[in-house]
């Protein structure tokens, strides 16, 4: 056995919204090898994949789990380049980079795609969305970022999940940074597809993502993937059929890295009382800065609590990689911005982070500042 506490620590923590900072117990998890076609091993994927159905459903009769090897956005793209058949058509609501990336992703592999930008400061018009599926009826399928990590902004796909379901179109969800952080009922929300990785809210490492998807939409599926290796119903078939394997090598390891970590996320209270954490984490940051004179780029109203964005100081000595760099060396790595129209930066709250952390945070920052000396 491992002795956990033997294992030395991360000499900083990680507040961005992926990778982040895990547990030793997590990590310790890797040190042992796996067979992709053993029992065991397959029997871990099974109950992985039981799990994670069940954090987002109690009607585990009608959704399904597939696991992709890769990041992210290899299992976004498997949903876009599968479920989207030739004769469909794709509407992509973007408010920020990854929004951005699934109509890039959709426009890579052929797919007819439309979009409706709202800006990267303003969540999706509703409005717009309904009208835009009333007059547009070849429009198949709709697909919307929940958590921008762009900015930080939570969009509201409760609402935008019922204009979709009122023109009876499939409803794709890219909850990567915010499945497990936040309560969420995916049927109540009338998601089609749903996807997240190993690395973010359930706070594993990174090296595949996951999809909760319904299975009477999964099934149609079959014969329109635009790519072998991202063949979501291939996927989900084979893992069916052969009970927990993957189509090709997996990746043990992370598998079993996030194996222990749904095991500490039941531990801590279930997605309910990491989300009261996460949002405790959000709020002491917050408080702190303002304290400080920053300002948060989006409203209240439209901030998610994963990840958080800042205007950049407006003295003309403030230089990013320098600010960066010095809270490096104080044990806290944040991430540049992304959004074009401002400059800032983010500050990630979720991962294996406390408030107490964050109070840490805020005296390293308030130490860091040297534009005003």
């Amino acid at each position: 056995m491992v002795d956990i506490k033997s294992l030395p620590d991360n000499p900083y923590l990680l507040l961005t919204p992926g990778p982040l900072s895990t547990t030793k117990s997590v990590k310790a998890t890797m040190l042992r090898d796996w067979c992709t076609w053993d029992d065991d091993y397959k029997n871990l994927v099974q109950e992985v994949r039981e799990k994670l159905v069940r954090l987002g459903t109690d009607k585990t009769d009608r959704y399904t789990c597939v696991l992709m090897q890769g990041s992210g956005t290899f299992s976004v793209e498997s949903i876009i380049s599968t479920a989207v058949p030739e004769s469909g058509k794709l509407l992509v609501l973007p408010n920020g980079a990854y929004g951005d990336r699934i109509v890039q992703i959709a426009k890579t592999a052929k797919i007819n795609c439309v979009f409706n930008d709202s800006g990267e400061l303003e969540p999706p018009d509703l409005e717009k969305l309904d009208a835009t599926l009333k007059e547009d009826r070849a429009i198949t399928h709709v697909a919307v970022v929940h958590s921008e990590t762009t900015t930080g902004m939570l969009n509201p796909i409760e609402k935008i999940g019922k204009i979709v379901k009122k023109y009876g179109k499939i409803f794709i969800v890219d909850a990567m940074s915010s499945f497990g952080g936040i309560p969420m009922n995916i049927e109540a929300l009338d998601c089609d597809f749903i996807v997240s990785s190993a690395n973010k809210c359930i706070q594993g490492v990174p090296g595949f993502g996951f999809i909760l998807g319904k299975k009477e939409v999964l099934m149609k599926c079959k014969g329109q993937a635009r790519s072998l290796s991202l063949d979501l119903y291939d996927q989900w078939n084979t893992m069916e059929n052969d009970k927990g394997k993957w189509r090709y090598t997996s990746p043990t390891h992370v598998v079993r890295a996030f194996y222990q970590a749904l095991k500490e996320l039941e531990e801590e209270g279930g997605i309910a009382r990491r989300a009261e954490r996460y949002r405790a984490n959000h709020r002491t940051l917050v408080d702190g800065m303002r304290k400080l004179g920053f300002r948060t780029l989006l409203p209240d109203a439209y901030q998610g609590h994963f990840i958080t964005s800042f205007y950049s100081p407006e003295s003309g000595k403030y230089d990013f990689k320098t600010f960066y760099d010095m809270l490096k060396t104080k044990g806290f790595v944040i991430y540049p911005g992304k959004v074009s129209k401002a400059s800032a930066f983010r500050i990630g709250n979720i991962g294996d982070v406390y408030p107490a952390d964050m109070e840490r945070l805020v005296k390293a920052i308030e130490s860091s500042m040297f534009w005003n000396d």
